[in-house]
């Protein structure tokens, strides 16, 4: 059976045929140097060559992560230090097609997760025309750990931003190789999820990245500079003084007396299945984000979200992002009752849920102070369901205010077009239009398979699909036979409503929207 080889930089790779025989997949193909020993803890280095033809059949081990994390994957693979590598799927019958390319980065809080998860497989995107890349980056203290001594050796003067430094290594990569697999290094983009989307955001502020991606999808949490939600969200990030301090604690705390010996030690080691939340940001209420997360360091991210974008420092490329229906405290009917059941523990960058009268007024007094009554006024409950779904509503109107309110920051020094979004659709399931619901549509990978799906999960998954697949062609998610998706405007206020109807709803009533304007003025900007 004939097996279709590519040339890259290292060497040449053989990939295998997918169930549908127009799509070739190559997995496990290394984009750096395996970063161990002295290379742990340094910016990725290029990927050592090989002779002969690679087998590119398997996908790659992931990096390190607590066995709780690694299991919440459900994939099969091993998992080492020599990690960093990515796979690819491509329809191209030749080099010459120059096909869109889209780079997915996978979410999981900065301390877990894998290219190589079912869900992200490419193959369906892959038959619409794109190329597909996933790939692994550092994670936890591997990927983001800062000290002085780490700063002390870079050229830079920085540290802990090496997973993020792996997403820009990936995308170098993609700039030098993706012709080779039919994909088109000058329509490439970086699209993720959760995490995936804070990263996305942070290469949109780094100027390692630009010109390496011409659009970009967040899909969850982009979030205005003066949300406090943002500080714990997947868009939360830390000063270098800070890190710097939490990575001398976690180097005293696995008994080194300093990085070298920390680099001596096995990854298990560094490994503990403990995920320390950062107690020392205010969120405005008990959620807390990652304690090992990116760093504003001055070089890979020079500087915060309210001085990029007054500036205008940020990557001018094509957006696309929103939010979905039932996340960041949000939270469908159907699980409520298991929620007041449930125990109550933080967990890093998840936001708090409410849903009895006493969690929503108390809430309210922590997060407003002096505006707690009037908020309280506009989403009132008297028992503890009608808690819950104003806590609920309360958290949308956050949500989708929030991201309009970054747009108004984002397009103010920008020329290409923003499109935002509200994922409404909650398909067959208890947990609703929740957290992540929206990548088994983008990608066609629901759990089970697609024979689960209604006729409406089919037309919603074709809509999405095309939104997505459109904008990475051309920077337009509109095209025949869909619903139009009118460009973000400040001005508007309207929000694309994508799932259960697709079409632009308002973003809050006048007198939430006038609350939340207040309210944010009254924060510190990040």
């Amino acid at each position: 059976m004939h097996r279709p080889t590519a040339d890259t930089e290292a060497g040449r790779v053989q990939g295998i045929v997918c169930r549908d025989r127009a799509v070739t997949v190559f997995r496990g193909i290394p984009y750096a140097a395996p970063p161990v020993g002295e290379l742990r803890w340094r910016p990725p280095r290029p990927p050592v060559p090989w002779e002969g033809v690679r087998q590119a059949d398997r996908f790659g081990p992931m990096c390190p992560q607590a066995p709780t994390e690694a299991a919440a994957t459900g994939v099969d693979v091993p998992m080492s230090e020599d990690c960093l590598s990515l796979n690819i799927w491509t329809g191209a019958p030749s080099r010459e097609e120059h096909r869109p390319v889209l780079v997915w980065i996978y979410g999981g809080g900065f301390r877990g997760g894998t290219g190589a998860h079912p869900r992200y497989d490419g193959e369906h995107l892959a038959r619409t025309g794109t190329v597909v890349v996933t790939f692994n980056y550092r994670l936890g203290a591997l990927g983001f750990l800062a000290a002085p001594e780490l700063s002390e050796e870079s050229e830079h003067g920085t540290s802990g931003n090496y997973g993020l430094l792996d997403c820009v290594a990936v995308l170098r990569w993609v700039r030098d190789n993706i012709e080779h697999f039919g994909g088109d290094p000058g329509r490439v983009t970086v699209a993720g999820q959760s995490a995936g989307a804070g990263l996305v955001n942070f290469l949109a502020m780094s100027p390692l990245a630009k010109g390496l991606f011409h659009r970009a999808i967040a899909q969850s949490h982009a979030r205005y500079a003066r949300d406090p939600e943002l500080r714990y969200l997947s868009t939360s990030y830390r000063l270098p003084a800070d890190a710097e301090s939490a990575g001398i604690q976690y180097v005293r705390e696995h008994g080194a007396r300093g990085i070298a010996e920390l680099r001596s030690l096995d990854w298990h080691k560094l490994i503990d299945g403990h995920h320390p939340v950062d107690i020392g940001v205010d969120t405005g209420g008990t959620a807390a984000p990652p304690l090992l997360r990116p760093v504003v360091d001055g070089w890979a991210v020079p500087a915060g979200y309210d001085e990029t974008y007054t500036k205008g420092l940020q990557n001018d490329v094509d957006y696309l992002t929103g939010n979905n229906l039932d996340e960041s405290g949000a939270v469908p009917d159907s699980l409520v009752a298991a929620l007041r059941t449930g125990r109550r523990t933080v967990r890093p960058g998840s936001p708090p849920v409410h849903v009895t009268l006493e969690q929503h007024r108390a809430a309210a007094h922590r997060k407003f102070g002096p505006l707690a009554e009037e908020f309280l006024r506009l989403y009132p409950a008297a028992t503890d369901d009608e808690a819950a779904r104003a806590s609920s509503t309360a958290a949308r109107d956050n949500s989708r205010l929030s991201t309009c309110l970054w747009g108004g920051d984002w397009t103010r020094r920008t020329t290409r077009s923003l499109h935002t979004y509200f994922w409404t659709h909650r398909g067959q399931g208890l947990r609703g239009a929740s957290h992540g619901s929206e990548i088994d549509y983008v990608f066609g990978n629901p759990e089970g398979g697609t024979a689960s799906w209604t006729d409406e999960d089919h037309e919603v998954a074709r809509i999405l699909c095309a939104y997505w697949t459109n904008f990475a062609a051309s920077g337009d998610p509109n095209g025949t036979g869909l619903p139009h998706w009118p460009a973000f405007s400040p001005d508007t206020a309207a929000v694309m409503e994508i799932g259960a109807r697709c079409r632009p709803v308002p973003v809050a009533d006048p007198a939430r929207t006038d609350f939340w304007l207040r309210f944010f003025r009254t924060q510190q900007a990040w």
